[in-house]
């Protein structure tokens, strides 16, 4: 390249980019910006027309030219060239509108200003947009989970504590969580959303600009509620990647923990749930197995969303605060991969929620075979007979363990037993039997519990009617903020003068997603 071609772009430099920069760092960045932020610096220059307008630098019919170029641009309009646009996307967008709107009329275009902030502008946009197509994703695996919650609610089964059996719970009751977990996880995003609010078109390059910008009117056109307040917070900061990473991570942090139940109570040492042939897997050798490696997969892949937090962490992590590329560009990199695979992942769940089905029989009896209601012993010793709490504990012990060393199930309850080992303490028990056949009972265990959000089918079921309640606002709340997205789109367009109301493709058509039964 040329000192009078690299003039073009600059004078500063006399040389373009070597070869190496270009195919190692540049023509990458420009193929990944392409497909992730093109849409979002036409936006942003649109956005930057109607102010040079209202500054009266540019006349209403050149924005209207430059504006009707830029909506005609195509990803295959735009090729990382060293010579034409340094391999740039933001010069070769303008590039490729001057090629098509010359004359003195255009010259003023892009006085005052930076890529800095039109950069941060468009990535804080796509960011918003991944955020929307997530929690689309995130919805539908939430209403799977209230639908598998919904359909065994009344189904008993051993709930753990240290790995070890311990109360009784349902399978609705366990799944009611898993979707309480997305929907918090919902929850934090629609915040995270709602802060990254904020635009920062204007700030210029690090001081702001020397215009009087209405910034407040661009952020509002670009569908944003204001500015960032502080030049320097607008281009250096990136709080929400770290933000949204986090969020995403600790997400599948909790999702993995999850998983981890299934994967366990999917293998032949439990059993208690079963996926169809076409969600499973086999062994090459043994021919007995039948493998879920689909669970594995989906516990896998949250491990990658750890990572994105600590690489954006790490590339943020003791930069200068300014518009630095290892903020800006190298931070960012991971962004769409892990956003993306987090989608597939909640498909995978999803699918795996919708297929799952629980072995009723082996879970009730598995409820039958431990000792689950000693908890509920104790207590009625307390409650009912005044043995002090800690004396019924170690009562209901010394009960179970005699009944472990004679080898005798759950279910054969011997009063004479209970009565002796209180006698030995100084209580009389005379309503034994009544007491143990009461603790003995899955189902009469659930339907003792009476505290809210408690694993009683008739809570469990109250509390899956709230989180469907909740899975319907967030698909209207989310769905008008996808609404106002394109809203400002096309009414910046119309501003401009050029056609509006271009079909675009929408995350949200099914408004309401209901609960149905089992098949």
């Amino acid at each position: 390249m040329t000192s009078q071609q690299a003039a073009v772009m600059t004078g500063r430099v006399a040389l373009g980019p070597s070869a190496i920069v270009h195919e190692e760092v540049l023509d990458p960045q420009f193929r990944y910006d392409l497909v992730h932020y093109l849409p979002h610096y036409i936006a942003s220059e649109k956005v930057l027309l109607l102010e040079y307008r209202r500054l009266g630098i540019l006349d209403a019919g050149v924005c209207r030219d430059i504006g009707a170029a830029l909506s005609a641009v195509t990803p295959g309009d735009l090729v990382a060239d060293p010579t034409a646009n340094l391999s740039d996307l933001a010069f070769a967008i303008e590039r490729q509108v001057s090629s098509v709107v010359t004359g003195k009329r255009a010259t003023a275009w892009h006085v005052d200003r930076s890529r800095n902030d039109l950069q941060a502008t468009a990535q804080l946009l796509a960011a918003r947009a991944e955020i929307v197509r997530l929690v689309r994703s995130l919805l539908d695996c939430a209403a799977a989970a209230t639908r598998l919650a919904d359909r065994y609610s009344d189904d008993p089964m051993p709930g753990y504590t240290h790995l070890q059996p311990a109360q009784v719970i349902t399978a609705g009751f366990y799944f009611g969580a898993l979707a309480e977990h997305i929907l918090t996880t919902l929850q934090l995003l629609e915040q995270l959303y709602a802060r990254i609010d904020q635009s920062p078109l204007g700030s210029g390059a690090m001081a702001g600009q020397d215009l009087p910008w209405d910034r407040a009117r661009m952020a509002n056109l670009l569908g944003l509620r204001a500015p960032v307040p502080h030049a320097l917070v607008g281009v250096a900061g990136r709080l929400w990647q770290l933000e949204l990473a986090g969020t995403c991570s600790t997400f599948g942090v909790v999702l993995s923990r999850f998983v981890t139940d299934l994967m366990m109570w999917c293998g032949a040492e439990y059993g208690y749930f079963e996926l169809p042939d076409e969600l499973a897997g086999i062994s090459s050798a043994m021919p007995q197995k039948k493998n879920y490696p689909i669970l594995e997969r989906i516990r896998g892949r949250t491990a990658h969303l750890t990572s994105w937090y600590v690489d954006v962490a790490l590339a943020q992590r003791s930069t200068p605060y300014s518009n630095t590329v290892e903020v800006s560009k190298e931070a960012a990199a991971g962004q769409a991969v892990a956003l993306s695979g987090l989608r597939g992942t909640l498909r995978l769940l999803t699918a795996v929620l919708d297929n799952l089905r629980l072995d009723r029989g082996r879970a009730l009896g598995r409820s039958r075979e431990e000792h689950l209601g000693a908890f509920a012993l104790a207590n009625d010793l307390t409650l009912r007979h005044g043995v002090p709490w800690r004396c019924a504990q170690v009562l209901t012990g010394r009960y179970i363990s005699a009944l472990i060393a004679d080898g005798r199930p759950p279910g054969e309850g011997d009063a004479s037993l209970l009565r002796r080992l209180a006698a030995e303490d100084g209580y009389d028990i005379p309503d034994a039997e009544r007491i143990l056949a009461d603790v003995a009972d899955p189902v009469a265990l659930l339907s003792r519990k009476t505290s809210t959000g408690s694993a009683n089918p008739v809570h469990v079921r109250a509390l899956l009617d709230g989180q469907r309640g909740r899975v319907t606002e967030a698909t209207k709340a989310w769905t008008q903020h996808e609404a106002a997205a394109a809203m400002a789109v096309d009414s910046v367009d119309s501003e401009l003068g050029l056609p509006t109301g271009e079909p675009r493709p929408s995350y949200f058509n099914d408004l309401c997603p209901t609960s149905h039964g089992e098949g």
